[in-house]
C-alpha cells in the first residue's frame, strides 16, 4: 500500500452501528461474566481463601486485597454495564480494562487465553470511538453524536479477531495435534455422559476429525468472515464451533464472546436492524442518533496518538506469539513463551512435585506437604509448570526462614507426563531452586524432553 492509498484508507469512514453493537454485546457479556463468577463463589475460592498466589513475571505487586477484592469485581461489573450503555464511555472502558486486568494478574493459576483476549480487546476499545452512536454519551452530547466513524476503528477489531483465530490455527500445525490427535484422545472419551455425542466421542476417527477440522476452522475462518459471499456460512460455522466447544469443555463465556465479536464482520445493515430491535424493546428513539456527521477526534494529537498506540499494539500482537523461538527445547515441555500466544487447548500435562527442604547448617531435611500452602487447583497447576515450581520454591524459602532456618535449600523431585507420553523426570533434583532467580532466561534446570513434537 503506497502513501496515497494509506492516506485514503485512513480518511475513509464507515457506519458506526457495528461498533455500537460490539460495545453493547461486549459490555453485557462481561457483566454477565462477573455476576456468574461471583454467583459461583469463585471470588472467595480463588482469590481470598488461598494463602499464596502465583504471580506473573514483573507483576508480583498485583495481589488480591483480602475482602477488598470484592470491590475490584464490583468496579469491573459496573464499568462493564456503563460500557454497554455508553455512559462515560472513555472512563468506563479504562476502568474495565484496569480492573479486569488486575483480576487476571492476581493469580497466574487462573490463566486462560480468553481472559487475555478480553484484556487486550478492552485496551484496544479505549482508543476507538465506540460511544459516538447509540449511547448515553451521544444522547447527552449532540456534538459527540456521529453516525460515521473512521473505517480503521472497525477494521482494528476485525484484525484482532483474525489474529486470534489464525494464530490458534498455526499453533495446531504440530505432530501431536494432527498425527496423534493429542490431547483430544485423552479429553474426548471422558465426555461419555454427553447425550447423543457420548458414544461417538469414544471413536478414534472422531478424535482425528475434531483435530483436523479444528485446525482448518481456525486457519480459514478469518478469510471466510472477511469475504462477503462466504460470511453468512462462516458465521454459522462460528456458532456451531463455539457451541460445540462450550458443550465439550468448561470454558465459561468465551464461546459467546467469540460469537458476539464475529458480528463485527457483517455490514452496517445487520447492526442497524439489531439496534432497531433494541430500540423497540426499550422504547428508545433510534432516529435521535441518525445523522450524517463524521466523528472527528477533538484534537489532531489525540488522533495521531491513538493510531500510534494501536499500530504498536498490533506489532506486539503479531510478534509476541513467536517469542518462543528465542528459546531452545520443546515449547510444550518448557513452556517458555507459551502463554499469550493463542495456543488453545493444545496439551495435557499431568505430574507431581515433591519439595525437599534442607537446613545447610546441620544437614536436616524434610519434605513439604503442598496442601499446607496451596489449594488442590494451585498444586495441580504448579506441578507441571516450571515458573510455578520456581516461584513456589522461593515462597518456601521465605516461609522456612521465618520458621528459623537461616538459609534453607529447596530441591524438588518432579515427574511430568505430556500428551499421553509416559511420565518422565522434569526438574533437575540436584539443583537448589533458591539459587535461581525468576527471569526470562532459558530454564536450563529442566531436564531435556528427549522427544520431538514437529511443527510450529
Amino acid at each position: 500500500m503506497n502513501t496515497s492509498s494509506l492516506r485514503s484508507y485512513l480518511s475513509g469512514t464507515k457506519n458506526a452501528a457495528p461498533l455500537a453493537v460490539l460495545r453493547i454485546l461486549f459490555g453485557l457479556l462481561m457483566l454477565i461474566s462477573i455476576i456468574r463468577f461471583a454467583a459461583y463463589g469463585w471470588i472467595y475460592k480463588l482469590y481470598i481463601e488461598p494463602q499464596f498466589f502465583f504471580s506473573y513475571y514483573g507483576f508480583k505487586w498485583v495481589q488480591p486485597l483480602g475482602g477488598w477484592t470484592y470491590l475490584i469485581f464490583i468496579i469491573c461489573g459496573l464499568s462493564a454495564l456503563f460500557v454497554a450503555l455508553g455512559f462515560k464511555y472513555r472512563i468506563s472502558i479504562i476502568l474495565f480494562f484496569l480492573s479486569f486486568s488486575y483480576i487476571e494478574l492476581m493469580d497466574k493459576t487462573t490463566y486462560l487465553n480468553h481472559y487475555y483476549f478480553i484484556s487486550i480487546l478492552s485496551f484496544l476499545m479505549i482508543f476507538l470511538p465506540a460511544h459516538t452512536y447509540y449511547s448515553v454519551d451521544a444522547w447527552r452530547d449532540e456534538k459527540l453524536r456521529s453516525q460515521e466513524v473512521p473505517a480503521w476503528s472497525i477494521d482494528a477489531i476485525k484484525l484482532l479477531i483474525c489474529i486470534v483465530y489464525f494464530y490458534a490455527g498455526l499453533a495446531k500445525l504440530n505432530s501431536d495435534w494432527l498425527l496423534e490427535a493429542m490431547p483430544l484422545q485423552i479429553w474426548l472419551p471422558a465426555k461419555y455422559s454427553i447425550p447423543l455425542l457420548g458414544d461417538l466421542l469414544q471413536q478414534t476417527w472422531v478424535h482425528y476429525a475434531f483435530a483436523w477440522s479444528g485446525a482448518l476452522y481456525d486457519l480459514s475462518i478469518p478469510f471466510l468472515l472477511l469475504y462477503r459471499k462466504t460470511r453468512p456460512f462462516a458465521f454459522i460455522f462460528v456458532v456451531i464451533f463455539h457451541v460445540l466447544t462450550r458443550v465439550l469443555f468448561p470454558i465459561g463465556m468465551f464461546p459467546y464472546i467469540m460469537i458476539g465479536s464475529a458480528l463485527i464482520f457483517f455490514d452496517a445493515n445487520l447492526h442497524n436492524r439489531i439496534l432497531s430491535k433494541i430500540s423497540g424493546w426499550f422504547n428508545i428513539s433510534k432516529s435521535l442518533f441518525d445523522n450524517s456527521r463524521i466523528y472527528q477526534f477533538p484534537k489532531a494529537w489525540q488522533r495521531k496518538g491513538s493510531m500510534g498506540i494501536i499500530t504498536a499494539f498490533f506489532v506486539l500482537q503479531l510478534l509476541l506469539p513467536f517469542r518462543y523461538m528465542l528459546y531452545p527445547g520443546e515449547l510444550f515441555w518448557t513452556e517458555e513463551g507459551y502463554r499469550f500466544s493463542w495456543r488453545v487447548m493444545l496439551m495435557e500435562k499431568a505430574g507431581y512435585a515433591n519439595f525437599k527442604v534442607v537446613n545447610p547448617e546441620n544437614g536436616q531435611r524434610f519434605y513439604v506437604d503442598n496442601t499446607q500452602f496451596l489449594t488442590r487447583f494451585q498444586e495441580k497447576q504448579m506441578s507441571t509448570q516450571p515458573d510455578f515450581i520456581l516461584e513456589y520454591a522461593h515462597f518456601l524459602k521465605d516461609h522456612y526462614q521465618q520458621q528459623g532456618i537461616e538459609n534453607p535449600e529447596i530441591y524438588v523431585e518432579s515427574y511430568v507426563a505430556l500428551n499421553g507420553r509416559r511420565s518422565r523426570p522434569y526438574v533437575d533434583p540436584d539443583v537448589d531452586l533458591t539459587e535461581i532467580e525468576p527471569s526470562l532466561k532459558h530454564r536450563n534446570w529442566i531436564h531435556p524432553f528427549n522427544d520431538e513434537i514437529k511443527g510450529l
